[in-house]
């Protein structure tokens, strides 16, 4: 079969709610497929676990999901709004058979998503979405395996779901640490984790302040969270505190601010993180595992300490393959989304601000020394362009004789990356380099360029 995907992009499928093909029609045949593909070799009824973030249109495609599941003779676990690293963790200390998440992570609230995992906790891999969406297509097949009478399956509500994330995410938090007193400002972006993200860091003695926490259906990511620190930079400096977290829609991802109100992205956090590993000889094979965009500047502070970075394609998903694959422990994207793979199988800003307050209880230093310390950043522009239609880098002439003039000028002392974006309509363009003004030249360059070839 095929491994060629349409309806999967790089985190799941995502759409607009309720146009093509985030509809609720899709969802019942995903619901139908997962729960035949998880049921194919299994002498009991599917278990599957659903969870969702906060928008309006969660409640239309759980209710669609679970109906598919249903029609299968699967059993439905009900989570409500959970962060998507908590659906992994409950597929496994459940011993479900897959897991599903409804959102559509940093994107605004009127898109939405789908995304599975195993019943190890793992995201599928190309190849399953794949044979997943070849069944969503198969109606002879999936029909022909419907349930009837009593073989229907039922759905209920996981109780203590968010209880349960709760005491999971705290055991990754040293036994003989306390974050007793310490100041910490928490934005939940109005998502997944409103109610579990305080409560996490509360129960481990923190003083916390919580905004982005009053969800309505509309206003999750909007002006709150990971992709929009400001609100948490200017609340960590107002009440003096120790440490920001700012998480996403679905809290697989987070952006660290220090006690200066300055940001600390993954790529800052992998390096702290990374340092403190080697010193006590626990980072696997010496490796960090990245994307294509992280900054060079982790790269190279890895190297200084006799390691080495390993890059992906974008996406979570991708590092964590090529973590098992090559049996490292840490890993992640400068957007935030961190890796811990002995405490977690998915990307987690909860787990990963937790590894950064353990840092600061061990080291007794601040967020902004141990940034400071972990790496030298090479100066970097990423630009994000909205085109009217998505073409094949290869045939977009302007843009491909702009970007290797750049490659030329810039050597060995820097990188430039172009490539559509795997969730949204949007080219992105990033330019590494040691002089900003002349990356930020470049950059615009770039962007003049894709918009000849790709006019409105």
């Amino acid at each position: 079969m095929s491994a060629e995907r349409v309806l999967f992009g790089t985190d799941g499928i995502r759409g607009v709610a309720n146009e093509h093909p985030m509809t609720p029609e899709l969802a019942l045949r995903l619901g139908r497929a997962v729960t035949f593909v998880a049921g194919r070799e299994l002498s009991h009824r599917p278990r599957i676990v659903i969870g969702k973030d906060t928008r309006l249109s969660g409640y239309m495609i759980e209710t669609a999901i679970a109906s598919g599941i249903c029609s299968m003779g699967g059993r439905v676990m009900l989570c409500g709004p959970i962060p998507t690293p908590a659906v992994a963790h409950l597929t496994v200390s459940m011993r479900a058979d897959a897991g599903i998440v409804i959102s559509a992570s940093h994107n605004p609230y009127a898109d939405n998503g789908i995304k599975v995992f195993g019943h190890d906790g793992f995201k599928l891999p190309d190849a399953a979405e794949a044979e997943i969406e070849t069944l969503m297509q198969d109606d002879a097949r999936l029909m022909g395996a419907r349930k009837t009478g009593p073989e229907i399956g039922r759905a209920e509500r996981l109780r203590g779901a968010l209880g349960r994330y709760i005491v999971f995410a705290k055991t990754t938090f040293p036994n003989d640490l306390s974050l007793e007193g310490v100041r910490i400002v928490v934005d939940a972006a109005h998502g997944a984790a409103y109610k579990c993200a305080p409560g996490v860091f509360q129960e481990l003695g923190a003083k916390v302040t919580a905004i982005g926490v009053k969800p309505n259906g509309l206003n999750i990511n909007r002006e709150f969270g990971a992709l929009s620190p400001e609100n948490a930079r200017v609340e960590v400096i107002r009440r003096n505190a120790q440490i920001g977290i700012a998480l996403d829609g679905d809290a697989d991802r987070v952006i660290v601010i220090d006690e200066k109100g300055q940001i600390v992205d993954g790529d800052a956090v992998m390096a702290m993180c990374a340092q403190r590993l080697i010193l006590e000889g626990q980072l696997r094979k010496s490796t960090v595992v990245a994307t294509v965009m992280s900054n060079l500047g982790l790269e190279r502070a890895l190297a200084a300490q006799g390691a080495r970075l390993v890059r992906t394609p974008v996406g979570d998903r991708y590092v964590v393959e090529e973590m098992r694959r090559g049996g490292y422990n840490l890993g992640g994207e400068q957007s935030g989304h961190l890796v811990f793979l002995d405490h977690a199988s998915t990307g987690d800003g909860i787990i990963g601000a937790l590894q950064v307050l353990a840092l600061m209880m061990k080291t007794g230093k601040t967020v902004s020394e141990l940034a400071k310390a972990s790496m030298e950043r090479v100066p970097q522009v990423l630009e994000n362009v909205s085109l009217p239609s998505r073409r094949p880098l290869a045939e977009v002439a302007k843009l491909t004789a702009a970007s290797a003039k750049v490659k030329q000028e810039l050597g060995d002392q820097g990188r430039i990356l172009i490539r559509w974006s795997g969730t949204e309509a949007k080219l992105r363009i990033m330019v590494e380099g040691p002089d900003e003004s002349r990356i930020a030249t470049w950059a615009r360059d770039l962007i003049d360029a894709a918009r000849a070839d790709i006019p409105a």
